[in-house]
């Protein structure tokens, strides 16, 4: 089943939800960035939960930043959404390695860091982009989201994200849900979703016997008549262009290009996203430098 994502009601219109199968899009962000398998869990994760993120916003070309600073080895985790929830990202340091937790499972949190900070940026084409921070739980980043949510935007909030490692470090399943209680969801419904959760296990064991997220949010939402709003495909898509490193590498001024081009001759640049490679010979170089000087 190829990765999509579904947006969801309950019929009474106390629970909000979004699910997401993830494992095409986050087995493509290993392959690009070659991670290790916590470093795959963790990319894999963030991706997912900014997919949803993402796929909440409205407005063409708007998107969603998810970017995690923790105190692990990992670094900076950092995924970008666009509106439909296609999503691309990297992690700082794909090459680490823990030791499995004492329960056998990759250790995210020992990784990512429990001190550290999540934040969300949201372009929204208007004049200043929104950007909520709130500090780190655990560093297990589906409790983190949630947290974010609870502290930023007042939405109580519950959100699991999973990712399972094949024995070949390929990514065998992965995708989440976040589910957000409505205005006037009063104690009974919040104790039916947590029921619910409880009852439903652990996100990576559901995927992996049913990759449907339809399937997951039915489970995890039992005790409620779930009505779908819409479901769309997602991918891991970088909009990288030869155009926008050109245009970053005029950003630099005539100056800073100049250095470049007498202290190198050329430059390779690549993107952070996708490791692909975008080589400027010296003439091209050269190019730059005058366009600028027109501009003078």
């Amino acid at each position: 089943m190829s990765d999509h994502i579904l947006r969801a009601i309950t019929s009474d219109g106390l629970v909000q939800a979004a699910a997401i199968s993830s494992r095409d899009l986050t087995e493509r962000a290993r392959q690009i960035h070659k991670t290790l398998p916590v470093a795959t869990a963790a990319l894999g994760r963030t991706l997912a939960g900014a997919s949803m993120m993402g796929n909440a916003l409205k407005g063409h070309g708007a998107s969603l930043t998810l970017q995690i600073k923790g105190s692990g080895p990992l670094g900076t985790i950092l995924a970008v959404s666009d509106s439909d929830g296609n999503v691309r990202g990297y992690v700082t340091n794909p090459q680490t390695e823990l030791p499995l937790r004492p329960d056998g499972k990759l250790d995210v949190g020992g990784a990512v860091g429990q001190e550290g900070s999540l934040t969300v940026i949201k372009d929204l084409h208007m004049k200043e982009p929104y950007v909520g921070t709130v500090n780190l739980l655990g560093g297990e980043i589906a409790e983190d989201i949630a947290a974010y949510f609870v502290e930023s935007e007042q939405i109580p909030t519950a959100c699991a994200l999973g990712v399972l490692i094949d024995r070949n470090q390929s990514v065998k399943a992965a995708g989440g849900y976040l589910i957000q209680l409505m205005p006037g969801a009063g104690e009974d419904t919040i104790a039916k979703v947590e029921g619910g959760i409880m009852a439903a296990g652990n996100v990576s064991a559901i995927l992996e016997k049913d990759p449907d997220p339809e399937a997951m949010l039915r489970a995890v939402l039992s005790d409620f008549e779930v009505k779908v709003l819409e479901q769309e495909p997602v991918e891991y898509r970088c909009g990288c262009s030869r155009e926008r490193i050109e245009r970053a590498l005029l950003s630099l001024g005539r100056d800073e290009l100049s250095a470049i081009l007498a202290e190198q001759g050329s430059c390779d640049l690549t993107c952070q996203f996708c490791d692909r490679v975008y080589h400027f010979s010296g003439p091209e170089l050269e190019g730059l430098i005058q366009s600028l000087e027109k501009k003078d």
